[in-house]
């Protein structure tokens, strides 16, 4: 196979997504795929597409205050010292690993 007719792992000729939805929920997407000028099948995959973008973004970044991003730096500048729980833990890791 040549380098440009090789396929990525995850390469996936036409994918489809299906689910079945009740006849209430299929009225309001189709209202609103209409109302933006898109089928239904448009409309639900570019929403599903938003939110997803939206979730994996919200969930990649934490936010701090200016304290609490302050108290983090103090706290990977000056950790505290391991008690017993910790060494404990990490003696347990290490076996495991």
């Amino acid at each position: 196979m040549s380098a440009t007719a090789q396929k990525k792992p995850f390469d996936v000729k036409d994918p489809r997504i299906t689910t079945r939805v009740t006849e209430d929920m299929h009225t309001l997407l189709a209202e609103a795929a209409t109302l933006v000028g898109s089928t239904v099948n448009q409309f639900v995959v570019q929403s599903a597409y938003e939110k997803a973008k939206k979730v994996i973004e919200d969930n990649r970044f934490v936010s701090l205050s200016s304290q609490a991003s302050k108290n983090f730096i103090e706290a990977l500048d000056n950790p505290p010292k391991a008690n017993d729980k910790l060494k404990t833990a990490f003696h347990a890791h290490k076996e495991q690993f």
